[in-house]
């Protein structure tokens, strides 16, 4: 005899799969996000303000935020440092593209 309700565990499944996808999608955007951290730039705040050349550290981290320094020219700290002549340079010296942002 064939049970009405044992076809009803296979679209729960499949809704659960697709649940659990989409939220390990979102768990690596989150993980992205937080990879951003506009403390790092503190490590360059001397050479950006000084025109003094860059350590390994700085360019170490900065190439480590390029992907973020958009979002962190917002940040109401270190953003600033970011708006001086200083930051150009710096960014070219660590072979960092400056942004430039909308």
């Amino acid at each position: 005899m064939n049970n009405p309700t044992s076809h009803i565990g296979h679209p729960l499944f499949v809704v659960a799969a697709i649940a659990l996808l989409l939220s390990a999608g979102h768990l690596q955007l989150t993980g992205a996000q937080l990879s951003c951290d506009p403390v790092q730039l503190s490590w360059c705040l001397q050479s950006i303000v000084s025109n003094m050349p860059p350590t390994a550290e700085c360019c170490q981290k900065l190439k480590a935020q390029e992907p973020c320094l958009c979002h962190e020219s917002g940040d109401p700290t270190f953003g600033g440092y970011l708006r001086l002549p200083g930051a150009g340079k710096v960014c070219a010296a660590c072979n960092v593209t400056f942004p430039y942002c909308h």
